[in-house]
């Protein structure tokens, strides 16, 4: 049983090696994309002027000193828009990815949430300094950005994969399968997704607020 078990798991990542080696040139491509995002939102942020920056550590503090005075997230409501933020993202880039003419908003997308990455941790850095803003983003963001990072890069991947076969084959029947195969691996990472929800919720927030007790 044991054996079973094992020559399973290494079945497994031997899958998910291929894979990832397979699709090396659109997950680099996707990477650059997102990587592009948070330059983006660096840029951006350099280029505010004092009192928007002001604003901005303004928002952040407020937010850390309520939580020092005793304010309790609702973990009930913060789950429940994490979870339907993540299928709201899922849908649309599965729908999106599902059509030509919707791979431009995957691309869109993905530079956006490279952009929201790079604008939450250059705030948190020049708000706190660079030490406190690594351990602020480290303990409420990491975990669940672990997960959801790599989900929407691998669903803009699938969906290129998807737009590759409509181009190149425009067979009905080899379109209806890489649909199929699409959507089976969108459903799966929105599975990915909520579990990266119930880490934001459960366990980065209780992270976030150990440490807001120690500053």
């Amino acid at each position: 049983m044991r054996n079973t078990k094992i020559k399973s798991s290494k079945r497994i990542l031997t899958a998910i090696a291929n894979y990832f080696i397979e699709n090396i040139k659109a997950y680099t491509f996707i990477a650059i994309i997102f990587i592009i995002g948070i330059i983006l939102a660096i840029v951006f942020i350099n280029y505010l002027d004092e009192s928007q920056r002001n604003e901005i550590s303004t928002y952040i503090t407020t937010f850390t000193n309520s939580l020092k005075d005793g304010y309790t997230i609702d973990k009930g409501a913060l789950l429940t828009s994490s979870i339907w933020k993540n299928v709201i993202l899922c849908i649309i880039m599965w729908f999106t990815g599902s059509t030509v003419i919707g791979i431009p908003l995957v691309l869109g997308i993905v530079a956006y949430r490279g952009f929201c990455l790079g604008y939450t941790i250059i705030s948190l850095t020049f708000t706190y300094g660079t030490w406190d803003g690594t351990i602020f983003f480290l303990t409420s963001m990491l975990l669940q950005n672990l997960i959801l990072i790599p989900c929407i890069l691998s669903l803009a991947v699938s969906g290129l994969k998807l737009y590759k076969s409509i181009v190149k084959d425009r067979r009905r029947e080899n379109v209806k399968i890489e649909i199929v195969r699409h959507t089976i691996f969108s459903i799966l990472m929105l599975i990915m997704l909520i579990i990266a929800a119930l880490i934001e919720t459960y366990i980065s927030t209780s992270l976030f607020q150990t440490i807001i007790g120690i500053f």
